[in-house]
């Protein structure tokens, strides 16, 4: 099963991946974008861009078919679209729209992990939070426009751990 855990920034998405880790041990990681070129030598700007988050975005489009069956997926090119659009709304992203949906029917579960207030887990203050806060905006407006279907976790660590766990197993 490939599993799409998506979100704006600082909301729990890799501690939530690696807790989902602990329990499904077959499945592999597939770091976020943004660590991955980075990793491999792609200079960020110290403010995000759009180049930067179209990069990311190329780059989780390229990795999603290419990927294993059971992987779990820090960020997808979803929430990494949603970042484009709040940075430049006026931007034509209608082809990397276009290319995110042909993409959604690669994902077998999809999981939003939205802002929560107060936020359960601990350590994660954000830097940005006018953007952080159009993102998740962005993207609960998309699911619903989008259709899929979307496993929302809630609460701490082990509640959203077991709400992913018992969204697989259905």
């Amino acid at each position: 099963m490939r599993i799409a855990i998506f979100g704006a920034h600082n909301v729990g998405k890799t501690t939530l991946v690696e807790e989902l880790l602990k329990h499904l041990p077959e499945y592999t990681f597939e770091p976020e974008p943004y660590r991955q070129l980075e990793a491999s030598g792609y200079e960020f700007s110290e403010k995000p861009t759009i180049d930067d988050f179209i990069e990311q975005f190329n780059y989780s489009a390229k990795r999603i078919p290419k990927s294993e069956d059971d992987v779990l997926f820090d960020r997808c090119v979803l929430d990494i679209l949603a970042y484009i659009h709040v940075l430049n709304p006026r931007k034509n992203i209608q082809s990397l729209y276009q290319t995110m949906q042909s993409l959604l029917s690669e994902i077998d579960l999809f999981v939003f992990v939205p802002i929560e207030k107060p936020d359960l887990i601990a350590g994660h203050e954000s830097d940005l939070p006018k953007l952080r806060s159009q993102v998740n905006d962005l993207l609960l407006e998309w699911i619903d426009d989008l259709g899929i279907e979307v496993t929302q976790v809630r609460g701490t660590l082990s509640n959203r751990r077991n709400q992913v766990l018992a969204g697989i197993s259905e």
